[in-house]
């Protein structure tokens, strides 16, 4: 052994050789934060648009609907041959090309002339920016320990959530000075120059960065030879919590190693069905609230930019609290921040129905919607971590979020038909509706956990 350091210990509490564990993943978690904020921006811009895009290009609220639609079909269609992709050239080149294009057809978007062209740069931009989400699951499965994956997960989603805060205020800002189509074109050029530093700083696995340390490396796998603060495997495993592991169905469940045996799991299938509607009602909230507050409230152009940021700040608190929540709290279990956003998110629904028109309150309101929605929107992506095997978790993730962006797509367009033939109202009912739906879903399926014998607990 060589020269020991200082507060270093094997694993039986001797002094140890090895060097204190550098800290590089939390740099790869800042970096997916600030690509994933400009890429979820790149969708979300087309909801801040939209009321203007109507005036040049008429269209009925349920064509509205079906435009802010094709792309989070196209994005769905995209997820399984999405995890093929990158299996095949590997996320650090996958994810690379996939944001370059990303950049590519936003700025396109701000050049059409027609609703015909509008739709195919939106279909281009969901087909482009479909590997993103796999990228970065598989990148949090790579290169965090299992202790710090939900609150990784949660991160990431935050990102989702912080870029539709600043899209509003900043589209309303160059909607003003310039107009609609100029939105489109100022937000293709951040996700250029952070493709090109993702290529360069993010290789495929920790082992492979001259970054990392050995240390570091270890205690991402979670090696018991690690020593010092690293986690054992043998701690892997969470203390009981009687009453709630039986209302979640607590299970060990056998590990996923094929893709048949993904396909054929149920609780990779109930994960996908509950993100779908959750994603459902976030797609509503994206793409119809502007239009909502200009046309319902009656708001300015600059007030509906600050306003309908608000629901996306409560957001990203929701998930960065919901990934802690699982992970400190609660001992890795995914469901019950799923079960707490799908309960507490139907109810919010109806206090929309009667909400103030006063921009503070309503702010305020909506605030507290994207906060109780998103608790549970990191437990979606961490859950089939814990029992599908590393190598095949991209076809877990994709399946997962094939569904929450099919049920994202759906839902802009069914919330344009109940507003042509019933009003506002029932948009809220029917989110209410599908939130309740999330959570009967989520009782049929098991947490799957290692759970301490009650005598081994601490």
């Amino acid at each position: 052994m060589g020269a020991h350091e200082p507060g270093e210990r094997d694993v039986d509490g001797a002094i140890g050789s090895l060097p204190k564990p550098t800290r590089y993943r939390y740099f790869v978690a800042a970096l997916f934060f600030v690509i994933y904020t400009i890429a979820a921006a790149d969708r979300a811009n087309l909801g801040v648009a939209l009321p203007f895009l109507r005036r040049e290009f008429t269209m009925s609220n349920s064509e509205a609907g079906a435009l802010a639609s094709v792309f989070l079909l196209a994005y769905g269609v995209m997820q399984l041959p999405s995890a093929w992709f990158l299996q095949k050239l590997g996320v650090r080149k996958a994810f690379t090309i996939s944001m370059l294009l990303t950049s590519v057809m936003t700025g396109l978007t701000g050049t059409v002339g027609s609703l015909a062209a509008l739709k195919l740069c939106r279909v281009g931009l969901g087909v482009a920016e479909g590997p993103l989400p796999i990228g970065v699951t598989t990148t949090i499965n790579n290169w965090f320990p299992s202790r710090e994956k939900g609150t990784a997960a949660g991160f990431f989603l935050s990102s989702v959530k912080f870029g539709p805060v600043l899209t509003p205020i900043v589209g309303a800002a160059i909607i003003a000075a310039f107009g609609w189509k100029e939105i489109f074109l100022f937000f293709a050029l951040p996700g250029i120059v952070l493709s090109a530093v993702w290529f360069l700083m993010v290789p495929n696995r920790p082992s492979e960065s001259r970054f990392v340390n050995q240390a570091e490396i270890q205690l991402i796998a979670e090696d018991a030879d690690a020593g010092g603060d690293i986690a054992e495997k043998g701690t892997a495993a969470s203390t009981p919590i009687p009453w709630l592991d039986k209302f979640i169905r607590v299970r060990d469940e056998k590990p996923r190693d094929s893709v048949a045996s993904i396909f054929g799991s149920w609780n990779v299938w109930g994960c996908a069905l509950g993100y779908a509607c959750q994603m459902g009602i976030s797609s509503v909230l994206l793409a119809w609230i502007p239009t909502y507050l200009m046309t319902v409230k009656n708001f300015t152009i600059m007030t509906m930019g600050f306003t309908a940021a608000a629901p996306w700040v409560g957001a990203v608190a929701g998930n960065i609290l919901g990934g802690l929540l699982s992970d400190r709290v609660l001992g890795k279990r995914r469901k019950p921040g799923m079960m707490i956003s799908a309960l507490s998110t139907a109810g919010v629904m109806f206090a929309l129905i009667n909400s103030p028109s006063d921009p503070t309150y309503y702010a305020a309101l909506i605030f507290l919607t994207g906060l109780l929605l998103c608790i549970g929107y990191s437990a979606y992506m961490a859950y089939p971590m814990a029992f599908v095997e590393k190598s095949k978790f991209p076809i877990a993730s994709a399946v997962v979020n094939m569904g929450g962006q099919l049920g994202g797509a759906a839902t802009p367009w069914i919330t344009g038909l109940l507003l042509d033939q019933f009003g506002w109202d029932s948009v809220f009912i029917f989110m209410a509706g599908i939130s309740t739906l999330t959570f009967v879903i989520l009782l049929t399926i098991s947490e799957p956990l290692k759970v301490r014998p009650a005598s081994a607990a601490p």
